[in-house]
């Protein structure tokens, strides 16, 4: 390529075509930034802009397959076999979500990603004072082994492709509940795919449902991977996750950064339990949004976070396994962006969500339902989410070739951007003292905070548009809410504490007692509690017990303000 040639037919364009057009009909801004973004975004992008960022197509861009990794882990990609389409379901009772779930099968769905109510991810049982009018509201209620074997009642659990949920700081008995499943229905548990986000750190963060301080919380997610490592290897006992903290309002780079400085954490704390990087680094899975918000930006991101990953692992961990080096991203279209307000406008975004996702090559997606700023998803709006995703696979064509967009100047522009500047803050949380110490003296709640009042600012001031939320607004009765949203029935959160009051009755409360005791012990010597945890798991001793003789051991998270950025 003439390089000068290029520069000057650039220069000429700009001063004959671009500024006499600028001049005449004006343009958005002249500094204008993706959304949600921290890239400045020019009019048009040529070869320049990659050799001015110094890309080279071979280090940088490279074939789908082959390290970096930023065009897919596989060379075939879509044309061998469509991503995994999966739905986050789980709701009201056990029996409900055993429904909806069958309900979904049917539907041509392959995985599974359970919801948990909010008390049970917080280590509380239904009858607990604190989880009342919570039970099953935000996702299934979930006490016991009991409740485990309802919610998978007449599903073959060998023949799904992934059986997931977002656990947390619960993550390791959620493990021993599946495990203890398995026992129970005479299945190899290594013959299904178990993927738990076990991902504590954003929790401090990015929702708030954890349990204990940062060091004990550190140590039970450690405890679920060295486990599953040692015994599980078809499970990813940690699935790391950057969306609830661009949910909150972290900028896409922001939230690429956090996700690979936790898992940073995450991969040094299992070296130091003596656990291969190769062993552990192969398992993790990444939960990675689309927010649809820039579709563009959302592919970039999606090939920049692969390239991160792949050279992080390689050149700092010195990774030897080519599987250690591909990021396995469960990609989410993220419900953040949905609107209320004519809820039906929903079902463009999640569609725009699913194709950056298909463009950004991920090997398993989930899309939300169109009526989730309403409520729970109705089983219509269920039902539509995987449509969406079929009619991407099999009638747009996206699928066709592998990374349609790579070569695009804007695209590896647009990825290699999101990677520096990823790549400094990540060396910024290091010097800190890694992402442990970094989430407890509150820096990535204070750049979220500030994040999410710029996004706000920008909304007011309509610099951001909306559709039907600060533009575009209708009159018309009728036009505002024309979903019914979906609601639980009030009696099951009722229904759900009889059932629990009457397993504590019926079961061996001495064993139960004795496996806690032995819980208490095996937290009291650091040692590695899944054992003991699976033991109090079949005799059935509860979520809430488990997680309190836990807190005696180890105490309560107590938060801290956060810092400033003065």
């Amino acid at each position: 390529m003439d390089t000068n040639k290029l520069v000057a037919c650039e220069k000429e364009w700009s001063e004959k075509t671009l500024s006499p057009w600028v001049e005449k009909y004006g343009e958005r801004s002249a500094e204008f930034t993706a959304s949600k973004g921290m890239i400045p975004v020019k009019a048009l992008y040529t070869p320049l802009d990659l050799e001015e960022g110094g890309v080279d197509y071979i280090e940088d861009i490279g074939f789908p397959g082959q390290y970096p990794y930023t065009r897919g882990n596989e060379p075939n990609m879509y044309r061998r076999k469509f991503w995994e389409m999966s739905q986050y379901s789980g709701f009201g009772s056990a029996d409900e979500t055993n429904r909806r779930i069958k309900d979904l099968l049917t539907r041509g769905l392959s995985g599974i990603f359970i919801a948990l109510d909010l008390p049970t991810q917080i280590g509380y049982d239904s009858d607990h004072f604190l989880a009342r009018q919570e039970v099953g509201k935000c996702g299934v209620a979930f006490d016991s082994l009991e409740d485990m074997e309802r919610i998978f009642d007449g599903i073959p659990l060998e023949k799904m492709t992934s059986i997931r949920t977002t656990a947390n700081a619960i993550a390791p008995i959620w493990i021993a509940m599946l495990l203890a499943l398995c026992e129970k229905q005479g299945i190899d548990p290594d013959r299904i795919h178990g993927g738990t986000q076990n991902d504590i750190l954003k929790e401090y963060a990015g929702r708030g449902t954890q349990i204990f301080p940062i060091k004990a919380s550190l140590k039970f997610t450690t405890d679920a991977v060295e486990y599953c490592v040692r015994n599980l290897p078809n499970w990813s006992p940690l699935q790391i996750s950057g969306e609830h903290m661009a949910s909150m309002g972290a900028k896409p780079i922001e939230g690429v950064a956090f996700s690979l400085a936790n898992a940073i954490q995450y991969l040094e704390c299992a070296i130091e339990r003596g656990v291969n990087v190769d062993d552990v680094a192969s398992k993790n899975e990444f939960l990675v949004s689309a927010r649809g918000e820039n579709l563009l930006e959302d592919v970039a991101k999606f090939r920049a976070i692969r390239r991160m990953w792949a050279r992080i692992l390689k050149e700092r961990f010195g990774a030897k396994n080519p599987k250690s080096m591909m990021m396995h991203i469960v990609g989410f279209g993220s419900g953040a962006p949905l609107t209320y307000q004519e809820p039906m406008n929903n079902i463009i975004r999640t569609t725009i969500q699913g194709l950056a996702l298909s463009l950004g090559g991920v090997p398993s997606m989930n899309l939300p339902s169109y009526d989730e700023a309403l409520s729970l998803p109705s089983e219509q709006a269920a039902r539509l989410a995987v449509r969406t995703q079929q009619i991407i696979a099999y009638e747009s064509g996206v699928a066709d070739t592998v990374d349609p967009l790579g070569g695009s100047y804007y695209l590896e522009y647009l990825t290699d951007q999101i990677e520096k500047k990823a790549m400094g803050l990540i060396k910024k949380i290091d010097e800190m003292g890694k992402a442990a110490i970094a989430i407890e003296n509150g820096y990535y709640e204070t750049l979220i905070n500030r994040s999410l009042y710029e996004n706000f600012k920008e909304m007011q001031s309509c610099k951001r548009i909306k559709v039907a939320v600060n533009k575009f607004q209708s009159d018309e009765k009728g036009t505002e809410n024309p979903v019914k949203a979906f609601k639980g029935k009030a009696e099951e959160e009722k229904k759900q504490i009889e059932r629990l009051v009457e397993l504590k009755k019926k079961r061996n409360k001495q064993k139960v007692q004795k496996t806690l005791e032995n819980l208490a012990s095996v937290a009291s010597d650091d040692k590695n509690t899944i054992p003991a945890i699976l033991e109090a798991v079949k005799s059935y001793a509860t979520v809430g017990e488990i997680c309190d003789t836990l807190r005696q051991v180890w105490g309560r998270w107590e938060a801290k303000p956060s810092m400033s950025l003065r």
